[in-house]
């Protein structure tokens, strides 16, 4: 990906008509703490929303780059600080109506799910300024590294932002095409 937010955002756009925010059919976001446990909480709150929403045959798709970009986000995007051992935990912070599900501890990442008609955005925000890049390796059997490639090879397309404003970090995001009915 490019440096500038029109690259970054560029396959957003590409061969799908542009994005309305007014015109999203579902939305929901899930605040996640910084502990490794998170990449499961996420793919359950993924889960129970997709069961929700209609989005055929990528369902398993969606699942596993959430599951990818959580990881990463908890793996490269948190300080060394924030990252905690599983035993310990952070204060509690009160849920909105769209953390319906999510656990209830402060926030290090937060996992935004957003449907239109015809795609779906997966996005997860991190407090880091780093730019996402796979890793070079021609190791597929590493443990390790292949997270981008997967998020690469599963979505239609994939990107970053940096945040503006208030909000230190940047958003990482997947665009899965979703089949229209007839």
């Amino acid at each position: 990906m490019g440096t500038n937010g029109s690259t970054m955002l560029k396959p957003l756009r590409q061969g799908l008509p542009p994005l309305d925010p007014a015109a999203v059919s579902d939305a929901a976001s899930c605040a996640l703490p910084a502990r490794f446990e998170a990449v499961g909480e996420a793919r359950r709150f993924t889960r129970r929303t997709l069961d929700q929403w209609d989005v055929g045959d990528r369902f398993d798709d969606i699942c596993l780059v959430v599951s990818e970009l959580v990881t990463n986000a908890l793996r490269h995007g948190l300080p060394i600080p924030h990252q905690r051992p599983s035993g310990e935990t952070r204060q509690t912070a009160p849920a909105g109506p769209a953390d319906a599900g999510c656990p209830q501890q402060a926030p290090a990442v937060r996992l935004h799910l957003l449907r239109w008609t015809e795609r779906l955005v997966c996005a997860v925000r991190d407090p880091s300024d780093e730019t996402p890049a796979p890793r070079d390796s021609d190791d597929f059997s590493a443990e390790s590294g292949r997270g981008l490639f997967l998020v690469d090879s599963f979505a239609d397309g994939w990107g970053w932002h940096p945040l503006a404003g208030a909000l230190d970090g940047k958003v990482v995001w997947a665009l899965f095409r979703l089949r229209t009915a007839g």
